[in-house]
C-alpha cells in the first residue's frame, strides 16, 4: 500500500480486438517494446524458414506475406518501415526468396489515414501502390487462424488469405486495471475513465487520468446558459447589451471553448455576428438580447464539442498542463479547479485544459512522408522527411536521448540495419 496526496493514472490502452476470433492467439501487435522484439524475431524466422531447401514456393509466399491489419498512422508507419527493412535489407542476405516477399494492408475504411487529409491518404495509397505494397481497403476481418486471414467487404464478400505473420493495429482497448478502478467509482459501461477539463477523475478529488486511459468530459454551455445569463446581467435589466456580452465572452471562451471553435468554424469575426441572427431587425442598433435569444444565439455551439485524438502529442500536453497545476496548487488550495472571472472571483485560478493541435505526421518509407500542420498546410515527400525526423529529435527528453538517436540514423544510413535475430 502506498499512501497519496494526488495520483495521477497514466496507464494508456492496450490492444483492442473488438472480438474477433483469433486475433489474440495469432497476432503480433504494436503496443509494447517486448511486441517489437517478437516482430522482429519472426520477421528474421520467416526468411529463415523459407530459405529452407525443401519448402515449396507456394508455401515461401505463404510464410513470407506479411499482413498489417490497420490502416491508421501505427499501422501505415509499421508497413513503411517494414517494406524499407526488407528491401534494403534483408533481401540482400536473402536474394535467392525476395520475389516472394509480400506485404498487405487490410483497411475496413474506404481510405487509409482516413483521419488526415485527403491529399495525405491518396498519396500514401500512390506511394505503397509504386512500392508494391498491397492495400485492400472496405474490408473487415473476422476471423483469424493460424495460417488465414479471413475477411469481408459488402462488395466481394467473405476472402480467406494466407500469410506467414499478421500484425494487429486496428484500434485500442482498455486494460483490467483500468476497468477495475472504473467498475469503483461506477463509471461502468465507458470506455475510458471520464475526467473534467482539469483532468480530474469524476468524483474523485485527488485523482486525474491522461492519455489514452481517459477522455475528457467538456461542459456543455446549454448546461449553464442560464447561469451565465445572469452573471452578465449587472444590472438586472432581464436584457444584454452588447458591452455586456463582450464582458464575459473572453471567459466563457476559456470555460466552453466550443465557443470560439464554433466562431470560427461560422467564420465569425467577433459577437455581432454570434447573436445577429437571434437579435429582431426592430433593435438591430441596440444590439440587445433577453434570455430567449441569447439562448438561440448559442443553441448549435455544444455542436463543436470534440474529444481529443489518442495520440502522444495530446497526452504530452496534458502532462505539462498538470505539472504546471500541480506546481500552483498551494497558491489555490480553496477552488484549484476555476472558478472564471465572471462568477466574481476577481481572477482565474487554473484555467481547462486546452489541446493546441501541432499538427501530425506520416511516415511512409523510401526516406518519404507526409504532414497534415496547422494552417490546412499539407507537406509530402523528401523533404517532409527531413522535417519529421527533426521534430522526432527535438522532442526527446534530453540531449543524450536526442545524440542516441541520430547516431542511430547516421549508422543505418551507413551500414544499413541490423538484421540479427536477438
Amino acid at each position: 500500500m502506498i499512501d497519496y496526496d494526488y495520483l495521477v493514472v497514466a496507464l494508456g490502452a492496450t490492444v483492442n480486438s473488438f472480438n474477433t476470433p483469433g486475433v489474440m492467439e495469432h497476432c503480433y501487435f504494436l503496443k509494447e517494446v517486448e511486441d517489437a522484439q517478437k516482430i522482429r524475431r519472426n520477421v528474421v524466422d520467416c526468411f529463415e524458414k523459407a530459405s529452407l531447401p525443401y519448402i515449396s514456393e507456394e508455401e515461401k509466399r505463404k510464410i513470407l506475406h506479411f499482413v498489417i491489419i490497420g490502416g491508421g498512422p501505427t499501422g501505415v508507419e509499421f508497413a513503411a518501415e517494414l517494406h524499407d527493412f526488407l528491401v534494403e535489407d534483408l533481401v540482400k542476405l536473402y536474394p535467392a526468396i525476395q520475389d516472394f516477399v509480400k506485404i498487405s494492408i487490410i483497411q475496413s475504411g474506404e481510405h487509409i489515414l482516413n483521419m488526415f487529409d485527403q491529399r495525405i491518404a491518396s498519396f500514401a495509397e500512390t506511394k505503397f501502390q509504386r512500392d508494391g505494397i498491397e492495400v485492400s481497403t472496405g474490408f473487415r476481418v473476422v476471423k483469424v487462424t493460424d495460417d488465414l486471414i479471413t475477411m469481408k467487404s459488402k462488395s466481394a464478400g467473405e476472402i480467406s488469405i494466407p500469410y506467414g505473420m499478421a500484425v494487429w493495429s486496428a484500434g485500442i482497448g482498455t486494460r483490467p486495471v483500468i476497468m477495475d478502478f472504473m467498475h469503483q467509482i461506477g463509471q461502468t459501461n465507458r470506455r475510458v475513465l471520464a475526467t473534467n477539463e482539469w483532468l480530474r477523475v469524476h468524483e474523485c478529488d485527488s485523482i486525474y487520468a491522461i492519455g489514452d486511459c481517459a477522455s475528457i468530459d467538456q461542459r456543455k454551455i446549454m448546461e449553464d446558459i442560464s447561469i451565465i445569463f445572469k452573471m452578465a446581467d449587472k444590472d438586472n435589466s432581464g436584457t444584454l447589451t452588447l458591452k455586456e456580452i463582450n464582458d464575459v465572452l473572453e471567459d466563457i471562451c476559456i470555460r466552453y471553448p466550443q465557443v470560439e471553435l464554433y466562431m470560427k468554424s461560422m467564420h465569425m469575426i467577433d459577437i455581432r455576428d454570434l447573436i445577429k441572427d437571434a437579435v429582431g431587425d426592430s433593435h438591430k442598433e441596440a444590439m440587445v438580447v433577453d434570455i430567449e435569444e441569447f439562448k438561440k444565439a448559442l443553441s448549435h455551439v455544444d455542436s463543436q464539442v470534440k474529444s481529443v485524438p489518442a495520440t502522444a502529442q495530446v497526452a504530452a500536453q496534458q502532462g505539462n498542463y498538470l505539472a504546471e497545476c500541480f506546481n500552483k496548487m498551494d497558491q489555490c488550495k480553496e477552488h484549484p479547479e476555476g472558478p472564471l472571472r465572471m462568477t466574481g472571483s476577481g481572477r482565474h485560478y487554473f484555467r481547462p485544459f486546452q489541446y493546441k493541435h501541432l499538427g501530425q505526421f506520416a511516415p511512409l518509407g523510401g526516406e518519404q512522408a507526409a504532414a497534415e500542420l496547422p494552417g490546412d498546410w499539407v507537406s509530402m515527400g523528401h523533404s517532409t522527411q527531413w522535417l519529421w525526423y527533426s521534430v522526432y529529435a527535438s522532442k526527446q527528453v534530453s540531449w543524450r536521448t536526442r545524440v542516441l538517436v541520430v547516431s542511430d540514423w547516421t549508422r543505418r544510413f551507413i551500414f544499413g540495419r541490423d538484421s540479427s535475430r536477438i
